[in-house]
């Protein structure tokens, strides 16, 4: 997402759906997010505030958002990735655990982690769950960079207002499928 976006809540929303549609266990969720340094508070700020008011619930439920995760396999294995990048020095800044209205299931929290290296096993490999995680960037190549940084690649998106930079990044992304301007 670069700094040049004019409706950030429209980039907010996009990345929200990249992420947390089917609890984030779909293979071209969009589970890293590179922010622009300029907008990256702002940015983190509304896309928190969004995450605090998805309706984690039985699907069945009027109004659900978030549904649980498929079993209790995967449930322990987002929680241990979850664990691993705190341990490793990451951020849990929104979520992380289990709804505290939801005794039962495999519930979790839609999950923002910042603070993230590229070397942290939350970067390098699929979590398949509600978790995102974000770095900074400062320039497209450093942006292109930190895309490409990955043995994954199904798909990923460009969010800018710059239609050129838009087919520039585009065709220098190594993934399957780009969107722009959405997810």
């Amino acid at each position: 997402v670069f700094d040049d976006i004019g409706d950030i809540d429209k980039a907010v929303e996009w990345t929200m759906f990249g992420i947390f549609a089917n609890a984030g266990q779909v293979c071209s969720a969009t589970s890293r997010l590179l922010l622009h340094e300029k907008i990256a508070k702002k940015f983190l700020d509304r896309l928190v505030a969004w995450a605090k008011n998805i309706k984690v619930s039985d699907p069945l439920e009027e109004g659900c958002r978030l549904g649980s995760v498929i079993s209790e396999g995967q449930y322990e294995k987002i929680k241990k990735f979850i664990s691993t990048a705190r341990s490793e020095g990451a951020t849990i800044l929104y979520g992380g655990g289990r709804p505290q209205h939801l005794r039962r299931g495999f519930f979790l929290e839609p999950t923002i982690i910042t603070d993230v290296s590229t070397s942290m096993q939350i970067w390098q490999e699929e979590v398949f769950g509600p978790v995102i995680c974000v770095k900074e960037f400062r320039t497209e190549s450093e942006a292109v960079e930190l895309a490409n940084d990955t043995h994954y690649g199904l798909a990923g998106a460009v969010i800018s207002n710059d239609q050129e930079r838009c087919e520039r990044i585009s065709k220098a992304l190594h993934s399957g499928i780009i969107w722009i301007n959405c997810s």
